[in-house]
């Protein structure tokens, strides 16, 4: 049998995690190239040549993400940010369209309850 929320604490918090890489879609958003693009890519590494240009494409589903999210009655979400997708080149000027996506993300959780926590 599975414990029901009302056997935790009433303070207690549920939440869920996601990897920047592993969910958004790494070719979106004006991101640069990462570590991991170039691990993936190597023949050998990944299973089927997988890689994270498309992943679960949050990138473009993220409000259908943390609806379901919210429905699941979490209370908090615990992303990464992508600093290919907020510095592309490594440093220098910040990408706005990769600030943009981060914000509209933050924005959206709130909007539903969820508390963010960026890693």
């Amino acid at each position: 049998m599975l414990p029901k929320r009302s056997d935790f604490p009433a303070d207690f918090q549920f939440g869920v995690a996601t990897s920047s890489y592993q969910i958004e879609g790494h070719s979106f958003g004006g991101a640069g190239p990462t570590h991991w693009d170039t691990f993936a890519a190597t023949p050998g590494n990944v299973v089927r040549a997988e890689n994270g240009a498309i992943a679960c494409d949050h990138y473009h589903r993220w409000e259908e993400d943390l609806d379901l999210i919210a429905n699941a009655g979490f209370d908090i979400y615990r992303f990464s940010t992508s600093w290919a997708r907020v510095m592309p080149e490594g440093r220098g000027p910040v990408n706005r369209e990769g600030l943009d996506f981060y914000d509209r993300l933050v924005d959206g959780m709130l909007e539903r309850g969820l508390k963010p926590a960026l890693t």
